[in-house]
């Protein structure tokens, strides 16, 4: 699991196992956890995460969209 960023309490990574998926992120705090999409960005998959914090999180992939594709294509190539 790359973690590729950490801001605040929120971390944002992927999986290893997933490159036949289209490029996505997920994020963790606590025991919350979400998944989005990164092309174009927009929420897959939540777990315990409260809508005003989604707004955020979504916020922030949209904010580190590029460095969040930098990062998955460097990992999985520009195919997945």
């Amino acid at each position: 699991m790359p973690t590729v960023l950490r801001t605040g309490p929120y971390r944002f990574y992927f999986y290893s196992h997933e490159p036949n998926e289209p490029p996505h992120i997920h994020i963790d705090r606590e025991r919350f956890s979400a998944k989005f999409w990164l092309l174009p960005v927009g929420l897959a998959n939540n777990i315990g995460f409260s809508a005003k914090e989604l707004r955020k999180l979504d916020s922030l992939v949209r904010e580190h969209q590029e460095t969040l594709l930098e990062a998955w294509y460097g990992y999985f190539g520009r195919q997945s």
